[in-house]
């Protein structure tokens, strides 16, 4: 065992294996400092890893545990679009086809999870043999309790056995037919009857919601103990999947689970991080802070993920500012009051230059906003508007550090904003506020616009883009690299313009059309309904 293994602070026991275990390598398609920072991997290895049943190795691409010669289930926790590359390498290092199509019964069965691949596994399709979409809480048991029921039966048998399982999903037994190469997909069908004709994401509604399973100094986050505070977001924009893709919102019961889980951590560290997509929004977060402000945590480092604006009060900031934070991170998407309608952002500007006065008096010497360009319906005045709204932050709340992060927009499977394109205007704006902000003495952190091209174009791509994956593997992650396998491969696949720029119509299929979400797709037109009424005429 590596030194890095060695150095971790275990906070679960981890099961003996049975004589006739199942041999199963559970990886990440990264390193290990950033793969053990994940909590879902943490989460996922942990359940493997307390099951008599399964003989678990982990797997990364730096290193490694003891792997066994002839592993029956190959697993990968898939969180960023890129990391399909570190995939594709570490099945060759296994001398595993990177093909589903190519595998035998020599090979083992290659599944996968994740946000990436619950969102739109379409892409990737050809490189699993399952994809788990949704929640592991209790799909992990049922996936891994159905393969124990055909473990000795065929390849054939297993994959089918296995796509009755709610939640599992088994590409190759569904078959996609196109107007032409380079046109709409015409129809989505399983290969026969015996397949669901829909896949529907599985949702754990239980009120104990996930903690590390690990400590270590090795994480990119050293020594942070995690514990999950709420899942999904009430909020809803329109934009966004972490919110639309987790639903429904769901907290952890405070006396029940964070508390107990709090305890149990701070035993191991002294660094305490706060997730979830909308912390501050828990119903009992009031109680929560109080607890966390007792002098026997006052040498506890606290991190808190993204705050909603309209949350931070004097006591959260100077609670945070007691326990060695210095900023948080607040997300405004744009300083104009109709984009924020659009997006379904449920802001004032007053409580936005009000968290600046509030953390500045709590102690606080900086903060982040999320801004983002290119929303639907935006106009240059409205890019005007951020700047305003930065001008009036930093006036009303002077020497509070500001910083605006700013994304453009990406369009995500299952939210209403799907059907949109990126707008190729973004760039320039992402240029000019860079030049209106630094005038002004705000730090402003764009992030690249053409990183969000090649996310936009696997957010909504279809099985299509599978030999262009591979391609531009070789060539390297930069748009040139895409646009020339796009070159190459005309005539085989739509152009780059139709996956990233174009808006569709909502009467088309897409190509996660038959793998069900939290919200059924008429739900989703209507919600893009209500952004439409704030449009510019």
């Amino acid at each position: 065992m590596t030194a890095l293994f060695a150095a971790e602070k275990r906070l679960f026991t981890p099961v003996s294996p049975q004589e006739n275990a199942i041999p199963l390598i559970f990886a990440f398609p990264n390193d290990y400092t950033i793969g053990i920072t994940s909590l879902g991997y943490q989460i996922v290895w942990a359940t493997f890893a307390q099951r008599p049943d399964l003989a678990v190795s982990r797997l990364f691409t730096d290193i490694e545990e003891s792997l066994p010669r002839n592993p029956e289930l190959v697993g990968f926790s898939l969180s960023w679009e890129l990391d399909y590359i570190n995939i594709l390498t570490l099945l060759e290092q296994l001398n595993i086809p990177t093909h589903s199509e190519q595998r035998g019964e020599e090979h083992p069965l290659i599944f996968g999870g994740g946000s990436v691949l619950t969102a739109n596994p379409e892409p990737f399709a050809a490189f699993f043999d399952v994809i788990l979409l949704g929640d592991g809480e209790n799909l992990l048991h049922d996936f891994i309790n159905a393969y124990q029921a055909v473990r000795t039966a065929n390849r054939r048998k297993q994959l089918r056995h296995l796509a009755q399982v709610p939640g599992v999903y088994v590409p190759q037994l569904y078959q996609i037919t196109y107007s032409d190469p380079t046109g709409i997909i015409e129809k989505i069908d399983p290969i026969d009857a015996e397949i669901p004709e829909v896949v529907t994401k599985q949702t754990y509604r239980g009120n104990t919601l996930s903690t590390s399973t690990v400590v270590t100094e090795h994480a990119a986050w050293e020594n942070i103990y995690m514990v999950e505070v709420v899942r999904s977001c009430p909020e809803m924009c329109r934009f966004c999947l972490a919110s639309y893709l987790t639903l429904p919102f769901r907290t952890a019961s405070l006396a029940g689970a964070l508390i107990p889980a709090i305890e149990r951590g701070l035993k191991f560290t002294n660094r305490l991080g706060l997730l979830g997509a909308s912390v501050t929004q828990h119903p009992e977060f009031g109680e929560l802070l109080a607890y966390l402000a007792q002098p026997q945590y006052k040498e506890v480092r606290l991190s808190i993920a993204s705050v909603r604006t309209n949350t931070v009060t004097e006591q959260l900031a100077k609670t945070l500012s007691d326990r060695d934070t210095r900023s948080i991170t607040i997300a405004v998407e744009s300083g104009s009051e109709r984009l924020r309608k659009i997006v379904n952002k449920k802001l004032a500007q007053e409580d936005i230059i009000q968290a600046a006065v509030n953390g500045k008096a709590g102690g606080l010497k900086a903060m982040k906003l999320y801004g983002m360009v290119g929303i639907p319906g935006e106009e240059s005045e409205d890019v005007a508007a951020t700047v305003e709204m930065m001008e009036a932050m930093k006036k009303a709340a002077p020497g509070l550090r500001l910083t605006l992060g700013c994304s453009t927009f990406v369009p995500k499977a299952h939210t209403p904003f799907q059907w949109f394109g990126v707008n190729s205007e973004a760039k320039k704006r992402l240029k000019w506020l860079q030049k209106k902000l630094r005038s002004q003495g705000i730090e402003f952190r764009p992030e690249s616009y053409n990183w969000s091209v090649i996310q936009a174009l696997i957010a909504r791509g279809d099985r299509r883009l599978t030999p262009l994956l591979e391609l531009t593997r070789h060539y390297g992650d930069s748009v040139g690299s895409y646009k020339r396998a796009f070159k190459e491969l005309k005539g085989q696949l739509p152009p780059l313009e139709y996956y990233v720029h174009e808006t569709w119509d909502t009467e088309q299929i897409l190509p996660w059309q038959h793998l069900q979400a939290s919200l059924p797709q008429e739900t989703l037109i209507k919600h893009l309904q209500d952004a439409k009424q704030y449009f510019p005429n």
